[in-house]
């Protein structure tokens, strides 16, 4: 069974994940999650599903598998520093601000990720755009659904690495293959979200590095956070399970949170916590992360305004 009945941080075939919709509300009942938030990249959540042939409240349908779901979106932010992702929870999807933000992230994505592709080529990783669009079923995935984790599984599936998050390293420190795309600015992602009656999260903190060059200028990690804080930020991600990513610090993932709750737990209103499930199992990826592995209790979660008020 899960280790937190709350996961505040999921995907689905939507974006990079390997679970339908409906199969990671499955999932999330069986695993005994009570409350679960689909955050995929970029793009806004569903509010239906089809089950057998029939169309159905998304809610309604995890509330009868007696799962709580919650809507929401993760934000991949900032052109210059990697790893800098707003998950947005709560909010009124249907403004038009959300729409404009996926349109040009989509965009922006299928032109930097194509140029990846053929950078790779050039410098002998073959991984070709085809191959990229390829599904674990042999399906093909749209050019706009395409995200940048698929191109790491692309090139471990090929055997350049041995996983993909060894894969996501060797693109990320290499300048040569670190083609950047635009993205949304974390400032703007706060503002959109809050506007929209959300709440605005900081995702998994320790994936951005120790020191980060913006704007020319080289800060802490530390002081980053603080002008996300500063421009509204109002959660951030604690329980994570930081061993099963691209993480290159020491700290184990209990570290991490005892570090994240005495830094932030008495100065921004929620301590948010997610497992970042794929499914990536369906992949044969060794140790994949599982519902609940991050996350935060019923407890923590009912007691808290701002979470409570999201179902």
């Amino acid at each position: 069974m899960a280790r937190y009945e709350c996961d505040l941080h999921t995907h689905s075939v939507r974006s990079d994940g390997n679970d339908t919709v409906i199969e990671l509300i499955d999932h999330a009942a069986s695993a005994g999650l009570r409350v679960l938030a689909l955050t995929d990249h970029d793009v806004r959540p569903p509010v239906e599903v089809e089950v057998d042939g029939a169309t159905v409240d998304v809610k309604t349908y995890a509330k009868q598998k007696s799962v709580s779901f919650i809507g929401g979106i993760e934000y991949s932010c900032d052109t210059d520093v990697d790893d800098v992702h707003i998950v947005g929870l709560g909010c009124d999807f249907s403004m038009p601000a959300f729409l404009a933000a996926e349109q040009a992230m989509a965009k922006s994505k299928v032109d930097a990720y194509r140029a990846l592709t053929e950078v790779l080529t050039r410098n002998g990783i073959l991984v070709d755009w085809s191959d990229v669009l390829q599904n674990a079923d042999g399906s093909s995935r749209p050019e706009d659904a395409v995200q940048r984790k698929h191109i790491f599984e692309t090139i471990a599936r090929k055997g350049y690495t041995k996983t993909w998050q060894e894969a996501k390293l060797l693109v990320r420190d290499n300048p040569v293959y670190n083609i950047r795309r635009e993205k949304i600015d974390p400032l703007d992602a706060i503002q959109i979200i809050r506007a929209a009656g959300g709440v605005a999260i900081l995702a998994h903190p320790h994936l951005i590095n120790e020191t980060v060059e913006k704007n020319g200028e080289k800060i802490s990690r530390r002081d980053y956070i603080e002008r996300l804080i500063e421009s509204g930020l109002m959660g951030i991600e604690a329980a994570y399970p930081y061993d099963k990513t691209s993480y290159k610090g020491t700290q184990t993932n209990e570290e991490i949170r005892e570090s994240i709750l005495r830094e932030y737990g008495a100065r921004l209103p929620v301590i948010s916590g997610g497992s970042d499930y794929h499914a990536d199992g369906k992949k044969g990826v060794a140790s994949p992360r599982e519902l609940g592995e991050g996350g935060v209790t019923f407890d923590y979660f009912r007691t808290n305004p701002l979470l409570a008020a999201l179902i």
